[in-house]
C-alpha cells in the first residue's frame, strides 16, 4: 500500500525506493558504477515527471472578463510508451559489473519497466584483507512490476484578470506527508490573449493566446528506518524546474468551445542521494560512503493539445489529450466568479 501512495505524489520518489534493496552491492562496485546505473534507471522517469507536471495550464484561448477570478482542480495521467521501459546496459560502460554469462550487453528495466525474470550481474570490489572478490546482484525492477502503465499529478490552479486579456495563474500541491515520502509542487504563469489588442476582437471568429509557466516540484523519501542498508539519514531528494512556452487557439462560443495549442517543455531535474551508508562484508569489511552522487538531467521537446469546455454557468468541465514524448490526458472541473 505504501509504494502506491508515493507513486500518487511522485514518481521518482518510489523509483528510487525501488532501488534500494540493491543498492548495498551497487555502491560495492564504486559510486561511478552506481551513479551510472541509477542515472539510466531514473532517466524516464525524470521526462515523465517533467511533461507530466506541465499539463492543464489552460482550456481557452479566450481571456476572461477582466477582474475574474476562476479555481480548477486538475487530474492528469501521463501514459508509459514501451521504449521508455528498458534501456541497455553495456559492461563496457562499467568498471565493475558483468553480466554472469559474460554477455556485453542485456535489456534491462528502467524505473518504469519490470524485468521478468529478474537479471542478475556480478559486481566485483575490492575487500581490504582478500583482495578483489565477486557478489552476485539482482537488478531493480520497477513500477512495471505493479502493472502500473501511467504517471499520475494533479494540482489545484487559480487565476485572475487584472487586466483585459490577461490571466495570472498559479498553481500549488501543498506539501504532503505519506509515511516517508513528502513532496510539493508550485508553479506561476502568465496568458495573454493576442486577439484582445484587434480592434474587432468581438467579432473575429477565435481567440489566440500565448502561455509562459514556470513549475517547481521538490520531493523526498527517508529510508533510514528500513535497514535495507546500514547507515545514517539515508534519503532520496528530487528537484524539478520547468518552463512551458504555449501558443494557444480556442473558439469562442458560448455553450462548448474547443482548443488547441503547440508548446514547448524545458525542464532540469536534480536527484541526490543523500545519507551515510555502510558498505560491507560481514565483519571483515566495512567502508563509510557519505551523499554518493547527485545526477543531473535536462529535458526538453515539444508537445501538441488538443481539447473541449463545456461552459454552464460559473461552471465549467475541460477534457483534452496532449501529444509529446510521454502522450497524456487531462480532466480539469472549474469555478469562475
Amino acid at each position: 500500500m505504501k509504494k502506491y501512495i508515493v507513486l500518487s505524489l511522485t514518481l521518482l520518489t518510489v523509483s528510487l525506493s525501488n532501488a534500494q534493496e540493491n543498492i548495498d552491492d551497487l555502491l560495492a562496485a564504486g559510486i561511478n558504477d552506481a551513479k551510472r546505473f541509477t542515472t539510466d534507471y531514473i532517466a524516464p522517469a525524470s521526462e515523465g515527471l517533467v511533461y507530466g507536471i506541465n499539463n492543464g495550464w489552460f482550456n481557452s484561448g479566450k481571456a476572461p472578463h477582466r477582474f475574474n477570478f476562476s479555481v480548477s482542480l486538475i487530474g492528469n495521467a501521463s501514459f508509459i510508451k514501451d521504449d521508455k521501459k528498458t534501456f541497455v546496459l553495456n559492461v563496457s560502460d562499467y568498471e565493475n559489473i558483468r553480466f554472469e554469462d559474460n554477455s556485453q550487453s542485456k535489456t534491462v528495466a528502467t524505473a518504469l519497466g519490470h524485468n521478468d525474470p529478474d537479471i542478475t550481474v556480478i559486481v566485483t570490489y575490492d575487500d581490504p584483507i582478500f583482495g578483489n572478490q565477486e557478489a552476485e546482484v539482482t537488478l531493480p525492477t520497477g513500477i512495471g512490476s505493479a502493472n502500473i502503465n501511467l504517471i499520475p499529478t494533479a494540482f489545484l490552479q487559480a487565476s485572475f484578470s487584472p487586466f483585459k486579456g490577461t490571466q495570472l495563474k498559479a498553481r500549488f500541491f501543498p506539501k504532503v506527508q505519506a509515511e516517508d515520502a513528502e513532496i510539493g509542487l508550485y508553479g506561476v504563469g502568465l496568458q495573454q490573449e493576442f486577439t484582445s489588442w484587434l480592434p474587432a476582437d468581438k467579432i473575429f471568429p477565435v481567440a489566440i493566446s500565448g502561455l509562459v509557466a514556470y513549475t517547481h516540484l521538490d520531493g523526498s523519501y527517508d529510508f533510514t528506518d528500513e535497514g535495507i542498508v546500514e547507515g545514517e539519514n539515508q534519503q532520496v531528494k528530487t528537484e524539478v524546474n520547468t518552463l512551458l512556452l504555449e501558443l494557444i487557439v480556442s473558439t469562442k462560443l458560448k455553450v462548448i468551445n474547443f482548443y488547441g495549442g503547440v508548446g514547448y517543455v524545458n525542464g532540469k531535474t536534480t536527484t541526490d542521494l543523500l545519507g551515510t551508508y555502510r558498505v560491507s562484508n560481514g565483519a571483515l569489511f566495512s567502508e563509510d560512503i557519505i551523499d554518493p552522487f547527485s545526477i543531473k538531467q535536462d529535458v526538453s521537446g515539444v508537445r501538441t493539445t488538443v481539447g473541449a469546455n463545456l461552459k454552464v454557468g460559473f461552471f465549467s468541465l475541460n477534457a483534452d489529450y496532449t501529444i509529446a514524448e510521454f502522450d497524456s490526458a487531462s480532466l480539469g472541473l472549474n469555478f469562475s466568479f
